[in-house]
């Protein structure tokens, strides 16, 4: 059992920081979506909170699910077990009306990446990797990236890297507008803050009505398609392919998918 907090929450000039705290990967287990989703209720709730700061604590900002969840795990519903955990967090972020920053650092991979696309800006450190992570294990995308993803990079691109499973660098995703900004590893907090903190100053009002426009332009069926990849994830699940890229994850050797 865990003995600290793994999501920790601050408010400063406006800006509530929430942190992914489960170093060294901040992968996702029941209690940190839990705390997540906790966290994001507040901020919409507390009308001090004017922006909201996402970032990872130490060299991750979120290697996704935890893998040792999925074999305890083994059996259930993956479409359930989405339903209950990262779809409601996806829409509480952009449902949330007011902007959401994610600060990346390191790796955003899988739900972690999911999570990170669901934010409005990113900003990453010039060492960031984005990893779309699912097909590693056998898996299809969930927790939004395959809605977030080929709207941010284009069908193309996200189907390539889904299907790769190979990074997208910072310097890749400030090209293609995956990131908004890229900053020095080691001045990513503090530029993070400084840019939240100017949001928080803003018309946040306005900013709020824009981003009900963007997700009644751009993401108007984001419910189905978060249905949809649960429906998706149960089929993946049952496959021999899953099997084995788990056993493959475990054993720190290449899946043999053929």
């Amino acid at each position: 059992m865990e003995n600290q907090e793994t999501v920790t929450s601050s408010l400063s000039q406006g800006v509530l920081i929430i942190t992914l705290n489960r170093p060294r990967a901040n992968a996702f287990n029941l209690a940190m979506i839990a705390a997540a989703q906790q966290a994001f209720h507040e901020a919409a709730r507390d009308p001090q909170v004017r922006t909201v700061l996402l970032i990872g604590n130490g060299v991750a900002f979120s290697a996704g699910q935890d893998i040792g969840e999925i074999l305890q795990a083994h059996g259930t519903s993956f479409r359930k077990h989405l339903q209950e955990t990262y779809n409601p967090l996806i829409k509480q972020i952009r449902r949330l009306e007011k902007p959401v920053l994610a600060a990346v650092n390191g790796v955003a991979a899988g739900a972690g990446l999911g999570v990170a696309l669901a934010c409005d800006l990113r900003i990453a450190a010039d060492n960031a990797r984005f990893v779309v992570g699912f097909s590693g294990i056998g898996l299809a995308p969930d927790s939004g990236v395959s809605l977030f993803l080929p709207a941010l990079i284009g069908v193309g691109r996200a189907a390539e890297f889904a299907f790769s499973n190979q990074p997208i660098s910072a310097a890749q995703a400030l090209e293609w507008g995956l990131a908004n900004r890229l900053a020095p590893a080691a001045e990513l907090a503090q530029q993070a803050a400084a840019w939240a903190t100017d949001l928080a100053n803003g018309p946040v009002q306005a900013m709020a009505l824009a981003k009900r426009a963007f997700n009644r332009s751009v993401y108007p069926h984001l419910e189905e398609v978060l249905d949809y990849e649960g429906y998706l994830q149960d089929i993946a699940s049952q496959s021999q392919e899953h099997a084995e890229g788990v056993s493959a994850f475990l054993e720190k050797r290449p899946a043999k998918f053929n």
